[in-house]
């Protein structure tokens, strides 16, 4: 298939994601009554069965996967990326391994600690060594602030998240 055709198609799944996006913030408002039944942790989930892990990039990875997968986490993965920024508590040291580190914690927080949420490509393992350091502090379940201004409130859901994230992968990999 031709880039062309995949930028389509990747178009046509995002596409999807964002309605069923629009849906969910329509059927929230309808349910607003509506008692929430909260459901175990997801399959695979890694947080509850041995402990705390963070999601940290490979340093063994190379520079080029690396930089693909952060701009996927920071872009489409909708990780919080705003303390990496210039400025931000997390941009020093300055270096694309630090950064993508953060960005795959946070992504791998926001999605379920589940092993699939921590692969980028092979870029990225798990620790049980907190990464955190001086004011950068990395996410665990549980310690995001909501008080924080967000990009989206809704976002996509992680199915649509993951298909995007495969179809991505399959784009730069042909």
């Amino acid at each position: 298939m031709t880039k062309s055709v995949w930028t389509f198609q990747v178009l046509l799944v995002m596409e999807c994601c964002l309605v069923l996006t629009l849906e969910a913030m329509v059927q929230e408002k309808a349910d607003v009554s509506t008692p929430v039944t909260t459901l175990s942790p997801p399959e695979g989930n890694t947080t509850f069965l041995d402990g705390t892990n963070w999601c940290v990039a490979h340093a063994a990875a190379s520079q080029v996967d690396l930089q693909n997968a952060l701009d996927w986490a920071c872009g489409l993965g909708m990780a919080d990326c705003g303390p990496i920024q210039s400025g931000g508590p997390c941009f020093n040291p300055n270096t694309l391994l630090s950064h993508a580190s953060f960005a795959f914690n946070s992504y791998y927080q926001q999605n379920g600690n589940s092993d699939i949420a921590c692969n980028f490509g092979g870029t990225a393992t798990l620790t049980k060594n907190n990464p955190s350091y001086d004011k950068c502090v990395y996410a665990v379940t549980g310690s995001v602030d909501s008080s924080a201004p967000t990009l989206f409130k809704y976002r996509p859901s992680i199915f649509c998240r993951k298909i995007v994230g495969i179809l991505w992968l399959l784009y730069w990999g042909s």
